[in-house]
């Protein structure tokens, strides 16, 4: 009887390693999020975040941090600092940092807000595979811009990277 090769024995655990990794989170079932103690939208979804600044800016940002745990963490790191799976949340809105024209970075940042909603609502799916699940009916429009309004706190500022 041969022995496996080396190479075969290390592929096979490293197999087995990821396989346990990726069952180790089980069923993941998406929490709704208590948003009693903000300021309520209403039905109509609005275009950029309300929270960014302001009153609430401060209680958003408590539970968006903990909704971000709750349902966001597992694909998008903790503290939104992505292992390569997910895309890096921390550099979400990077392009609208650099613009030097106020006016440019203000509609881009809007444009990013549009995007992220309309992700986190829907989804995204390619080619038939779900790359993020849709959270529309389980999270309401407050929890996801509490949500923004923490990962809003978490870019990485930009002399970081050169």
């Amino acid at each position: 009887m041969t022995r496996p090769s080396l190479s075969l024995l290390s592929l096979t655990a490293a197999l087995l390693l990821s396989a346990s990794q990726a069952w180790s989170h089980g069923d993941v079932v998406p929490q709704s999020v208590d948003t009693s103690s903000l300021p309520q939208l209403g039905a109509k979804w609005l275009d950029a975040n309300p929270y960014s600044t302001g009153p609430a800016h401060k209680e958003a940002l408590r539970i968006g941090s903990s909704a971000y745990n709750q349902n966001c963490a597992r694909c998008h790191g903790l503290e939104a600092i992505s292992g390569g799976i997910s895309p890096d949340l921390r550099k979400f809105d990077d392009d609208c940092k650099g613009l030097a024209d106020a006016a440019k970075k203000q509609a881009c940042f809007k444009e990013m807000d549009e995007y992220f909603v309309a992700t986190t609502r829907r989804g995204r799916t390619r080619d038939g595979r779900v790359y993020m699940p849709p959270f529309e009916g389980i999270l309401t429009q407050e929890a996801i811009w509490a949500i923004r309004t923490y990962i809003e706190t978490r870019r990485e500022p930009l002399y970081r990277r050169l």
